[in-house]
């Protein structure tokens, strides 16, 4: 006996995806990153955020420049869709060579989180807007059954123009 292929239901996933538009949009602003044991990395960041495929994917794109040198630091792409089938908010997260997957979880109307684990090493980021409309993003490491510490924070506001 075959399986039945049921279809997505677009509209739905439409619906849904519209509840992360409060990111729409080029941001600029600071981030703070760990780049060793109590070593972190002041960088100037920027993300620019847009729906693609019709409004079925976002797509989040952040750099963060070292301060110093302008030189790149950290570059990530994230592709977050809906799974109308589940309910879930995915999210496939591209950095430094190598691709994640995870689920993403809406807290409120203005606000997400993710985490990942490899191996020992688990993170986990909350993203807000704050009453400031500004987007600020606190990233945690934890390793194994030790205590979170700060892996990055982000700081970002809508640029000025047509969104």
């Amino acid at each position: 006996m075959g399986q039945t292929l049921k279809q997505p239901d677009i509209e739905a996933q439409r619906a849904a995806m519209k509840k992360l538009e409060f990111l729409l949009g080029e941001w600029s602003g600071e981030a703070s990153v760990l780049r060793g044991p109590g070593q972190f990395a002041d960088l100037t960041q920027t993300e620019s955020v847009r729906f693609t495929l019709d409004g079925l994917v976002l797509m989040i794109e952040g750099v963060g420049r070292d301060k110093d040198d302008g030189k790149p630091a950290l570059q990530a792409l994230g592709l977050i869709s809906f799974d109308d089938q589940t309910g879930i908010f995915q999210m496939r997260a591209f950095n430094d060579g190598r691709w994640l997957e995870t689920e993403v979880k809406l807290r409120s109307e203005n606000s997400i989180s993710w985490e990942f684990a490899l191996g020992e090493f688990r993170t986990r980021t909350l993203l807000c807007m704050n009453e400031k409309g500004e987007w600020t993003e606190l990233g945690e490491l934890i390793v194994g059954d030790h205590a979170p510490q700060k892996m990055m924070e982000l700081k970002v506001r809508r640029d000025a123009g047509p969104r």
